[in-house]
């Protein structure tokens, strides 16, 4: 009988437990604040959108979400973070083309298959890029630059903070690859050596450029995006002036680790989804030049795959061999 009684209570308890564990992933969560990790330093272009988008997701969830710049590793470290944390929904990674597309690419030890170690939840948008050189370099196009790079070979370098300012360059240099790159952990450290007159050309976002092309401190000789920028609308496409090769596109996006469970991913993605749509954050992310949209986890999944291939095919194609 005393068995009886045990069993019954303990079918009782499971019982009255399940409805509990539902409850808590769809309507309970999040019941404490969120870590967003960016693999980018404080100041640069990425890290600005990530603040931007932090507070408007805290104030969709009512939670508070704070930002961990994790820089270094072409944004490894801060993808290690992600995948190796407890997949609650607490821990998110604002992911770029350069830790979720080139490192696992362009390494010869990747340091993870990003399809296994991250759950896709929602795109971030894209972000504008544009080609700057300091005032006092004489070249006001890009075929002047060019023309520079080509009359003499090896006296010019360039800055990167990322794998797609970086492969960029390398479409637009073509043959001309007598450039020596710098890298950076951030687009601010890079452009105040731009700004020095250190470096000679990069591609840097929306974020810094336009104040310091209106100051007449640099040029902006092209940009990445398929139409003008409103921030910059005499700067030309690179479909304007025939570089039809230039076709990087620099995005960024919102992972969680493996296995995190599907309510959660669903409600997390939603969540983002509808605070990019707040017009505090929309206006915000317009300013940083940053084309802000979401996606479902299914068609992030699917454009993140996407771009997966297209960069890996560009790299074949180009031959491009990164230390």
């Amino acid at each position: 009988m005393q068995r009886r009684k045990l069993a019954a209570l303990v079918a009782g308890a499971a019982l009255a437990l399940a409805p509990c564990t539902s409850v808590w992933s769809a309507d309970t969560f999040p019941s404490k604040p969120l870590r967003l990790i960016v693999g980018f330093a404080p100041g640069g272009g990425a890290d600005a959108l990530t603040r931007i988008i932090a507070e408007g997701l805290s104030k969709q969830l009512g939670q508070q979400v704070v930002v961990e710049n994790r820089p270094g590793a072409d944004g490894v470290l801060a993808a290690q973070a992600v995948s190796s944390a407890n997949p609650d929904g607490y821990t998110l990674l604002m992911g770029t083309n350069t830790a979720m597309v080139a490192a696992p690419t362009l390494r010869p030890k990747p340091p993870y298959d990003p399809f296994k170690a991250f759950t896709p939840i929602s795109s971030a948008g894209q972000f504008s890029m544009f080609l700057v050189v300091p005032s006092s370099l004489p070249a006001k196009s890009v075929s002047e630059l060019l023309a520079l790079v080509a009359a003499k070979p090896g006296d010019y370098n360039s800055a990167s903070s990322n794998s797609a300012s970086e492969l960029a360059m390398l479409q637009l240099l073509g043959e001309q690859r007598k450039v020596v790159n710098a890298r950076y952990k951030g687009d601010m450290q890079a452009m105040t050596d731009l700004l020095g007159g250190q470096i000679h050309m990069m591609f840097t976002t929306g974020t810094l450029a336009p104040n310091f092309v209106k100051e007449g401190r640099i040029r902006a000789l092209v940009t990445l995006q398929p139409q003008r920028s409103a921030l910059l609308p005499d700067v030309p496409t690179g479909s304007e002036l025939g570089l039809g090769k230039l076709t990087i596109t620099p995005w960024a996006g919102f992972f969680g680790p493996p296995g995190l469970p599907k309510a959660v991913t669903e409600k997390l993605s939603q969540e983002l989804q509808n605070t990019l749509k707040r017009p505090e954050v929309h206006a915000q992310l317009v300013q940083q030049g940053f084309e802000g949209y979401g996606m479902s986890p299914a068609k992030f999944a699917e454009f993140f795959r996407t771009q997966y291939d297209a960069f890996g095919a560009t790299v074949r194609e180009h031959n491009v061999k990164f230390d």
